[in-house]
């Protein structure tokens, strides 16, 4: 397996490539595909006047949902050029000013220190190449009281395949590491971590967990077929995305 900065030019180069079938996709106030959403959840709390930083901000669709609640100061960061250049334009068209820059999650050294109120990624996070880097690097930039939340696709989802009329494991739980694959027609590395991994490192970089949400909202309509990444078969059987709330103490 390649090292982390070659893993994070693989990335890069993939989401360049296929940020336009992305361009709206896991924003705000949607958390990800059947998830209680933050109008239902209210994690982010009073954002009016706050200072924000999206990880990962993609096409700007969550920055704009921010500003939309009167966030005083929003910034985003993303490692894709192609999806900074989207939120950039996003902003300008509705005379919305921002600081949005290009850079990975794992070096945001230049972000000023104990400068934001408010954390939030939406299906990004769990890109990152060295997670106990990024999470120290935000509990760096949040003031003290400030909030961490973030969305992402939940462990057991990709573990799950329906195949001859029942879901099965396709492999373990318990493995865990960086593995290659080809999405979307793209090669990019992604990371196999369990729940327990995700909160040791929260805890271990100094944050209190408040809320771990697991919670799976399917539609009674929803006919989507069962051999789908994404569907109401699978989500009524595991979650396919996990929510936490973390307060930098």
């Amino acid at each position: 397996m390649q090292d982390q900065k070659e893993m994070l030019e693989i990335n890069k180069a993939g989401w360049d490539e296929v940020a336009d079938q992305y361009f709206g996709i896991h924003a705000l106030p949607q958390y990800g595909p059947y998830a209680p959403t933050e109008d239902e959840l209210h994690l982010l709390g009073e954002v009016a006047g706050k200072t924000v930083l999206e990880i990962g901000c993609g096409s700007g669709h969550s920055l704009l949902y921010m500003a939309s609640r009167g966030a005083g100061d929003v910034w985003g960061i993303d490692l894709s050029t192609t999806q900074v250049n989207y939120a950039k334009e996003l902003l300008q068209e509705n005379r919305l000013t921002g600081n949005i820059q290009q850079m990975s999650m794992e070096n945001i050294d230049d972000l000023p220190s104990e400068y934001f109120d408010i954390v939030f990624s939406v299906y990004a996070l769990g890109w990152t190449v060295d997670m106990a880097r990024t999470l120290s690097n935000i509990y760096k930039r949040l003031k003290n009281g400030g909030v961490l939340v973030f969305s992402w696709e939940h462990p057991i989802q990709s573990r799950l395949m329906y195949e001859d009329d029942k879901m099965t494991y396709t492999q373990s739980y318990h493995s865990e590491g960086p593995y290659k694959v080809t999405w979307r027609g793209v090669p990019v590395i992604m990371h196999h971590r369990k729940v327990s991994t995700i909160l040791n490192k929260l805890s271990n970089a100094g944050f209190f967990i408040e809320r771990v949400i697991e919670e799976s909202r399917v539609p009674e309509t929803d006919e989507s077929s069962p051999t789908t990444w994404y569907s109401g078969m699978k989500a009524r059987l595991s979650p396919p995305t996990i929510i936490i709330k973390c307060i930098k103490k």
